[in-house]
């Protein structure tokens, strides 16, 4: 991939001349001719000019643009379509400002896709990283002529998307920092300090008690068989995660994380959070109910809670309302359904669901602050308790020694 300069003629006759990037001469030719130049002389793109960014993405090599990336384009195209740019002209500007290089090449297609007569959607569902939500949103936005309010309510359902997996992982994040800290000093005293008290009360001939025995066989465990057990957990590790991407390693996995105390409520709420938000957005965009559910189910991570979106969707295809299949899935809640159908009744039911996103949002944060007050001190005591087990160990012999002298 590289500028290519070239020179030509338009419809008219007139002399042209410029650069364009571009991977091969086919691709030059065809993205000059769209837009009716007639090339007379081409000149590759010297090895200097080789991008070595998107040679990467082309290899696979990149990585991929996430939702935060994917986030600030869309609300920045949503402002250049509102303020009346072209649509391509705003994909060249934002294609010339990115950073991310997976995020500018993928621009790059749309921009080359919709310069031969596709409509933007369509160029995206080509692109990596843009999922059927998206896609189908952006196609409502163009067939109803609010291209830039869709893109400003996608910006903002991701944005609250982002917000509840922030606060999932901020949760998480002080307690796993202080179980990593007190597993390397309780590793640290059990294969350094250990030894040398032993070492003390070997060579003053001490009676040892039961507690410093134990400790001490603990510790030469450790020293003889550490890297068997790092390797070990490493390789299971690597196992499970294997495991876990299987269809029936997904399932077992999410079942597993759903009936965990606390832990299993934030995935339940963050999951029929996402599937609240998701559904009101495209039922305001004008997507047909059964068309929403069926990209609901695709955005859902969780696979038994998408399975159970799966069994709604047959429902109402058959002609039952949303509500009397949401009733009989046993986690989720009766008030909510109820709540589904007073939306139903009125013809709200767009809004009604975005309310309902709003309450399980609100229940996602309170689980995750509960989780962080119960989290923290059970760590805190336990490993507070393994080191002072460990202490005591040592010093009882000496204590003892200094009883017996007296």
């Amino acid at each position: 991939m590289g500028n290519w300069k070239w020179e030509g003629t338009d419809r008219e006759g007139r002399r042209l001349s410029g650069t364009v990037s571009a991977g091969s001469e086919r691709e030059v030719r065809r993205q000059l001719r769209t837009k009716g130049v007639r090339v007379r002389k081409l000149t590759p793109p010297s090895i200097l000019e080789f991008d070595i960014g998107e040679w990467m993405v082309e290899k696979g090599f990149s990585k991929p643009f996430g939702q935060v990336e994917l986030c600030s384009f869309t609300k920045q195209l949503a402002i250049m379509i509102n303020a009346g740019v072209p649509i391509l002209q705003s994909l060249d500007i934002l294609n010339k400002s990115e950073k991310n290089v997976t995020l500018k090449k993928a621009i790059k297609g749309i921009s080359q896709e919709v310069g031969e007569g596709k409509t933007i959607s369509e160029a995206m569902l080509k692109q990596n990283g843009f999922n059927d939500l998206y896609c189908n949103l952006v196609r409502a936005g163009e067939t109803g002529g609010i291209l830039d309010i869709i893109l400003n309510k996608l910006a903002d359902h991701m944005d609250k998307q982002q917000k509840i997996k922030s606060q999932i992982k901020s949760a998480m994040m002080y307690p796993a920092i202080v179980v990593l800290v007190g597993c390397a000093v309780i590793y640290g005293m059990m294969v350094f300090v250990v030894p040398k008290f032993m070492e003390m009360l070997q060579e003053g001939g001490q009676e040892v008690p039961f507690i410093t025995k134990l400790v001490v066989e603990t510790s030469k465990f450790f020293q003889m068989y550490a890297l068997h057990i790092a390797g070990i957990g490493f390789l299971l590790i690597i196992i499970m995660k294997a495991y876990i991407k299987t269809p029936a390693g997904k399932i077992i996995y999410d079942k597993f994380t759903m009936s965990l105390p606390v832990f299993g409520g934030i995935i339940i709420k963050g999951n029929l959070a996402s599937f609240s938000r998701t559904l009101s957005t495209m039922l305001t965009s004008g997507v047909a109910l059964v068309d929403a559910l069926d990209i609901c189910i695709d955005t859902i991570d969780n696979k038994v809670i998408a399975k159970d979106i799966g069994v709604v969707r047959k429902a109402v295809t058959e002609g039952k309302t949303l509500t009397e299949p949401l009733l009989r899935i046993k986690y989720f809640p009766e008030m909510v359904a109820q709540m589904i159908r007073v939306g139903e009744q009125t013809g709200n039911l767009d809004n009604m669901l975005d309310k309902i996103s709003s309450v399980f949002e609100e229940q996602v944060n309170m689980l995750v602050q509960n989780m962080t007050k119960m989290i923290e001190p059970v760590v805190i005591v336990v490993l507070g308790g393994i080191v002072a087990v460990i202490m005591i160990a040592m010093y009882l012999p000496i204590f003892m020694s200094a009883g017996g002298v007296n």
